[in-house]
């Protein structure tokens, strides 16, 4: 086995004298078999399922006016979608209601987080430029970092390609009482991976049923999913990418790949339409944001958050019996 990958046969001593293997689960004196070690902590593996899972219910997204709902099990034209739409919203107006739509979110979080009953996954993929950065940095402005994780998914380590594609997301997937954030996403293998010819056409393409799956799984253990597709026009694309290049403050945003990314334009639209129309579901449906204009963006999105937590209906746990009686001590 090549040593670039750090690996150790079963059994075999690392530093320090831990071994791999059989070993790691056995404790002194002990040779009971795994089964009577799972039977003696079943009060507490059990109580790591709350009751109010067995309750989950699925909610269904209220995706803001302007959002386009990708209809589950329909094909999808992406470019029937108008990036430049806003809704005929004001300007001013949306700015100053992105507050109220904010103040909502950290609101309903903390009482996700006190819950600690379910999650919210927010998944974000667009063409490069589209404005994944901003629109976390601006919609989730002001959430408690304790209750929010939010996660950039980069060209894959040598680890994570010794797994299955999935492996790496679904490690960060969001704990009960958290909200997630995919900047980028396990669409990143059916997007990027198909364009550029990094598997065979057959293993990409049986990925959208494994996804669906995925996604299936998380909705039904408590994790409610909200996937957004920032729709950017080519035209706005270059305008973004010439800013980067005439703003001194902005080229480390830059990067020269971009430019030969924006050749397989025509060949990202395509990859993005199919993973739309087959990855749309009742339980999970995709959500396309037109998003030339960014303070629309921010706030039709914010409010889909707000309303989809609203809708979650996150509550603080009872408190104990007696405590309201109680007399903190000089």
């Amino acid at each position: 086995m090549s040593k670039k990958h750090g690996k150790h046969h079963r059994g075999q001593k690392r530093g320090g004298g831990v071994t791999d293997g059989d070993d790691l689960n056995k404790t002194p004196g002990s040779e009971r078999p795994s089964t009577a070690r799972w039977a003696t902590a079943v009060d507490d593996v059990a109580g790591t399922a709350p009751d109010a899972l067995s309750g989950h219910r699925q909610v269904t997204i209220p995706a803001a006016p302007g959002i386009v709902a990708v209809e589950p099990g329909a094909s999808f034209d992406l470019s029937s979608v108008d990036c430049d739409a806003d809704g005929g919203l004001d300007k001013t107006w949306a700015k100053e209601a992105l507050d109220a739509e904010r103040a909502r979110i950290v609101g309903f979080q903390e009482r996700l987080y006190a819950e600690r009953s379910r999650s919210l996954l927010v998944v974000f993929q667009a063409i490069d430029t589209g404005g994944k950065d901003g629109t976390i940095r601006s919609v989730l402005k002001g959430v408690n970092p304790q209750g929010c994780t939010v996660t950039s998914f980069k060209v894959p380590s040598s680890d994570e390609l010794d797994h299955d594609f999935l492996w790496r997301y679904h490690a960060r997937t969001p704990g009960r009482g958290l909200i997630g954030v995919f900047n980028r996403s396990h669409y990143e293998d059916v997007l990027v991976v198909r364009v550029k010819g990094l598997v065979p056409d057959a293993v990409w393409q049986s990925r959208y049923g494994r996804i669906n799956d995925f996604e299936r799984l998380l909705t039904e253990s408590g994790t409610t999913i909200l996937k957004f597709f920032l729709h950017i026009s080519k035209a706005e694309q270059k305008k973004r990418l010439e800013a980067r290049i005439a703003d001194p403050e902005k080229h480390w945003k830059f990067d020269p790949a971009d430019l030969v990314e924006r050749k397989s334009w025509d060949a990202y639209q395509r990859a993005f339409a199919d993973a739309l129309s087959r990855c749309s579901t009742p339980y999970a449906p995709w959500l396309v944001v037109p998003a030339n204009h960014k303070w629309f963006r921010n706030y039709v999105i914010a409010k889909t958050v707000a309303d989809t937590l609203e809708a979650m209906d996150p509550r603080f746990p009872e408190a104990a019996k007696g405590i309201a009686d109680l007399t903190v001590p000089d």
